[in-house]
């Protein structure tokens, strides 16, 4: 399939990022040339299967900045997809800490007026934290669509993981809506 649609889905190591596979084929058949981003435990977490994972996209996985004079191996994206984004992720980027690719590459993304859908990934007992909602609203007010609370993503209580009940459906749906 031809497309001319680039999507730079960025995950972090939280449960649901063991289905990705499975995301990226869903996104190709929505039409997305794909392009993966791992933060650098999520690229931990999926190892064994980032060969796998590349040939899938047929572009590089990538956890990590370029060095400074190299190519960028990846077309340009039209939308980014961050999800699952962990408590971390979701504080780094609010906070504008890009000490990671991936993170730094969204909240860049904001200053060029790339689309951009998150949906977080997080337990009840972190969202308790104050920054957490200052960084969901930071990032809504940057114009991040936040698929978070109601219609969006509903945290789990700590310790009960439901990576089968993560909605990566309503995040790609979201994606096709940006």
């Amino acid at each position: 399939m031809t497309t001319s649609r680039t999507l730079y889905l960025f995950c972090s190591a939280a449960p649901p990022v063991f289905d990705v596979a499975r995301v990226i084929e869903e996104a190709q058949t929505d039409g997305w040339d794909l392009c993966l981003g791992l933060t650098p435990s999520a690229a931990r977490w999926l190892e064994d299967s980032l060969d796998g994972l590349a040939a899938l996209t047929g572009h590089p996985v990538r956890a990590d900045y370029k060095r400074s004079g190299e190519p960028d191996v990846w077309p340009k994206a039209d939308v980014i997809l961050f999800a699952p984004a962990t408590f971390n992720s979701i504080n780094a980027w609010g906070l504008g800490l890009t000490n990671s690719f991936v993170v730094g590459v969204v909240a860049e993304g904001i200053g060029k007026g790339i689309r951009t859908v998150t949906m977080p990934c997080v337990n009840a007992a972190y969202v308790q934290h104050p920054q957490f909602e200052q960084s969901v609203a930071t990032l809504r007010a940057a114009g991040v669509t936040v698929l978070y609370g109601e219609g969006g993503f509903a945290p789990n209580q700590p310790g009960q993981r439901r990576p089968e009940g993560y909605p990566w459906r309503l995040a790609l749906d979201a994606v096709g809506a940006a």
